[in-house]
């Protein structure tokens, strides 16, 4: 896709945002159907089903997706999406490359061995590769925007409300 039909698909939503700011909001939904063998949930990702179980530090096998691992995924995805899409709206060449995330976790606290050490990531590294002739300068304004406008960066960097509930599944 290019600058023109990047700009060609979004004006028409753009301006529907400004005209009804409500008709931006969307609501995402995922689904999982917990596992009936071992510890395990299948979750429906739109393109496959993905099964996740226990990351070998917790007692799996290693045969299972790790939630994690699925998080730092849907960081590279949306970062990797967000990069693109800020690239080619800039006209900046960018041909190929690399988006890596690392997370540091202390597995202490999900298996509540200590109380001090907490559960979930500690840390995440987002990084680039970036295949381009772009300046430095324009690599630079990348990352800030990437970082701007990149969904699960900044839900990560800014914690959206979160709410739990559990009821039992209607009767058959």
């Amino acid at each position: 896709m290019d600058r023109e039909e990047l700009r060609q698909r979004q004006a028409p939503l753009k301006a529907q945002y400004r005209e009804d700011p409500g008709a931006a909001l969307v609501t995402l939904r995922a689904e999982g159907r917990l596992g009936t063998e071992d510890v395990s949930c299948s979750v429906q990702t739109g393109r496959a089903l993905v099964d996740a179980g226990l990351h070998p530090a917790t007692g799996g096998d290693g045969s299972w997706a790790c939630s994690g691992d699925m998080l730092l995924q849907a960081l590279v995805a949306c970062a990797g999406v967000t990069l693109r899409a800020v690239a080619t709206s800039l006209g900046i060449d960018v041909s190929g490359g690399t988006v890596r995330a690392d997370g540091d976790l202390d597995f202490r606290g999900t298996l509540a061995v200590s109380k001090d050490a907490p559960v979930g990531f500690t840390a995440i590294r987002l990084s680039f590769e970036l295949d381009t002739d772009a300046s430095d300068e324009q690599i630079a304004t990348l990352l800030r925007l990437t970082e701007r406008y990149c969904v699960v960066y900044q839900t990560l960097a800014h914690p959206a409300q979160l709410a739990a509930s559990a009821a039992r599944e209607p009767a058959a």
